[in-house]
Parts: structure tokens; C-alpha cells; sequence
């Protein structure tokens, strides 16, 4: 039987100064001035709709994440009117954390203190690295300088909790020059570290003219070193990428992990909501490109999906398997409303491959099983399945 799950909201904001060559998410480079006071409007309109489709007006809001793009591109002052509009139709927790994305450039941590002013109270930086040859290849606007700024600009403006993006795997990374970014990082004293491999993703620049990057043995001594100087200074390992102080794991997306519910508004943002009336869970996305996004009045919807029971395992596991804990079956049971045996054949599988171990209370991914997630989560895969 589905249970109601927590509620968190997801905004996008599809524009960036440029566009990264790694960057497969919906952003588009800023070609004219910024449409800040239409979008502003257009994601409250956003809203509006949601709501009304899915009547989810009386749920607590956990959770906000204002991504892209580069939502610090939009000023303090939008910004509050956003969170005036959203507080009328939606109910805030006591608790709720915000969090919003933000590059180090000088414009941009500039306003840190007005964010925070606003009651935005949580920040994710995306530092990528910092030496200046990989940002360069990264084809990033900011320099090292900048990036070392913008995270003590967030200590001093009153962020006490605050994430760093790092990447690894980088255009010729040596195993030292991954050490050293990790040790930059740990010594501004982040709250929370994302550290994730390159990936050369479809549709993207990269992809079209792959650079060299460092063979697979050095990527393992890349993940093992850090991963070892992460946890001597603190940093537990809880997510596939994300390493955090005591008590400081992302609530938002850890939401997303425990196939929590969220809404998404803003141009190409996805929403999965859980009607417990109707037992079932649907997927919704919006129009991705923000010119189409900008005019669509009351069809802000590209497409609804509902989950058909038999892909539920596949969808709850490919979010739950990220997280290094064990997971509760009870989670499942109430996320998916399917019973344990539903999935025995696919958890025998696996515990026969030593990628996990389960017993009637809990599901836990091993060592094996981390490393190897991929292949853990396509063992949960529905047989009619394209992929």
C-alpha cells in the first residue's frame, strides 16, 4: 500500500554565462538580457497549475532547490518575491532547508549576503576544481582565486552550511593534482563535499571531441586516496558522490534517493507525485526550452507518465542503491506499495553476485555492490525493458 512520502520542491533556472562542454543538464548560454521578472511570474503561474492538478497544497515543503543553470544569476530581489509567492500557496516546514546553486564569480558571491538575507540557507558552489589548467578545460569563467573566495565569502555572509562541487577524472588529472583539490576543499571547511567523476555524457561537447582523461587504474587510486583523506577529516561517505560533516547530508536530495515526492517547476523540471487515493505515482516534466517554457501559459506539461507497477523495483532501486546505508523494507513496501516478494528473484540475483545482502527488515548494498552499482541496479531491471 503507497504511503504519502515527504515533499520537496525543485526550481529550474535554464541559464548560464556559457555553457559548460561536460554540461548535459537543460542550460542555455545567455545570449540577451536576463527575462528575470517574466520567469519570476512563470514559475508562480508554474505552480499554480501543479497545485491544482495534484492538489498538493496542504503537504509540508521539506525541501527547496533552486538549480540549473546558474540561479544566481537572478538577483536577491526576485528572488524574495519568489519565496513571498510560494509561501502563500505552499507550507513551509519549521526546518525547511534552501538551497541554492551558485558559481564563484565575482558577481555571483557578491550577493551571497542577500541570499542568505532572503532566507535562502544553504549554498552549493560549483568550484570544480581548483587549478586553473582544469578550469580552463573545463571550460569554466571563474579562476581558482575566485573559487577560493567564494567559499570563505560564505562563511563570512552566514552560511553555516554550504556544499563544493569538485570534479575528478579531469582533461590529464594527476593522482596529486585530485589530492590537492580535495585538500583545498576540506581546508575552507565546506558542510558538504560533491565529488564526482567526469563523464563524457551524450550531447555535449565533450562527447562530440572526447579529451584525454586518465585511464580507468588511475581513476580507482584517484577514488580510493580521497576517499580515505575524506573520512580521516570527517567527511562520512553517504550517497554515490556526496560526502558530508555529521548531520549534514542533503535533505533535498536525499528526499530524491528515498524516492521521496517533488515538485518541479521551471523550464524542463521534473515532478513525481504520489496519489495514495489512486495508488499510484506519476512522473511529469515541463517544456525544456525556455522560450516555449516563457509562453506557455497553462501548459507548462510536455509530457505525464504514470510508473507501471512492474517498473517500480527498477525506479525505487536506482535512487535507493545510491545511498550507503542499508535500506528499510518498510521504505520500499510504503514508496512502491509492492511486498518484498515481489523482488526476492531480483535480491537472490544479487546477493549471489555479492553486490548486496538482504533479510526481511532490511536491503544492504555491499562494498562489491557500491562500486559496482550499475550493474547492481540493472538486476532490478523489468524484462520488457528497451535497455
Amino acid at each position: 500500500m503507497l504511503t504519502t512520502p515527504s515533499l520537496s520542491l525543485y526550481i529550474h533556472f535554464p541559464w548560464c554565462v556559457r555553457k559548460c562542454p561536460y554540461c548535459d543538464f537543460n542550460s542555455h548560454a545567455l545570449k540577451e538580457d536576463l527575462p528575470e521578472k517574466n520567469y519570476i511570474e512563470t514559475l508562480i503561474n508554474d505552480l499554480e497549475q501543479d497545485l491544482l492538478l495534484v492538489n498538493q497544497a496542504k503537504r509540508t515543503i521539506r525541501s527547496i532547490f533552486l538549480g540549473g543553470g546558474t540561479p544566481s544569476l537572478f538577483s536577491a530581489t526576485a528572488l524574495a518575491f519568489l519565496f513571498e509567492e510560494l509561501k502563500k500557496r505552499l507550507q513551509f516546514a519549521d526546518d525547511i532547508e534552501i538551497t541554492l546553486e551558485a558559481n564563484p564569480g565575482t558577481v555571483e558571491y557578491q550577493r551571497f549576503a542577500d541570499y542568505r538575507a532572503i532566507g535562502i540557507n544553504r549554498l552549493s558552489i560549483g568550484i570544480q576544481s581548483f587549478q586553473q589548467e582544469k578550469l580552463k578545460a573545463l571550460g569554466r569563467i571563474h579562476n581558482s582565486q575566485e573559487a577560493i573566495k567564494a567559499a570563505e565569502t560564505a562563511h563570512q555572509t552566514g552560511f553555516t552550511n554550504f556544499n563544493l562541487d569538485l570534479m575528478h577524472g579531469l582533461p590529464g588529472q594527476t593522482l596529486q593534482e585530485a589530492i590537492d583539490d580535495i585538500a583545498i576543499a576540506m581546508d575552507l571547511a565546506p558542510t558538504h563535499i560533491s565529488w564526482y567523476q567526469l563523464t563524457l555524457e551524450p550531447n555535449t561537447l565533450f562527447h562530440k571531441f572526447p579529451p584525454a582523461l586518465p585511464d580507468e587504474e588511475l581513476i580507482w587510486d584517484m577514488q580510493d586516496k580521497c576517499k580515505e583523506l575524506l573520512a580521516q577529516r570527517g567527511y562520512q561517505q553517504y550517497e554515490i558522490s556526496a560526502y558530508s560533516q555529521p548531520q549534514r547530508s542533503c535533505c533535498h536530495n536525499v528526499n530524491y534517493w528515498k524516492f521521496g515526492d517533488y515538485l518541479g517547476i521551471g523550464a524542463g523540471a521534473h515532478s513525481k507525485i504520489t496519489n495514495v487515493n489512486q495508488q499510484t505515482i506519476t512522473r511529469s516534466w515541463k517544456h525544456k526550452n525556455p522560450k516555449d517554457y516563457l509562453i506557455a501559459n497553462n501548459s507548462f506539461i510536455a509530457e505525464t507518465k504514470i510508473i507501471a507497477p512492474s517498473e517500480l523495483p527498477f525506479e525505487f532501486m536506482l535512487n535507493a542503491l545510491r545511498l550507503h546505508q542499508p535500506i528499510s523494507v518498510k521504505l520500499f513496501e510504503e514508496r512502491t506499495g509492492l511486498a518484498l516478494s515481489d523482488i526476492a528473484i531480483n535480491l537472490q540475483q544479487a546477493k549471489q553476485k555479492e553486490l548486496l545482502d538482504w533479510n526481511e527488515h532490511t536491503i544492504t548494498p555491499t562494498e562489491l555492490g557500491k562500486r559496482f552499482y550499475n550493474d547492481l541496479v540493472a538486476l532490478f531491471m523489468p524484462e520488457d525493458s528497451p535497455l
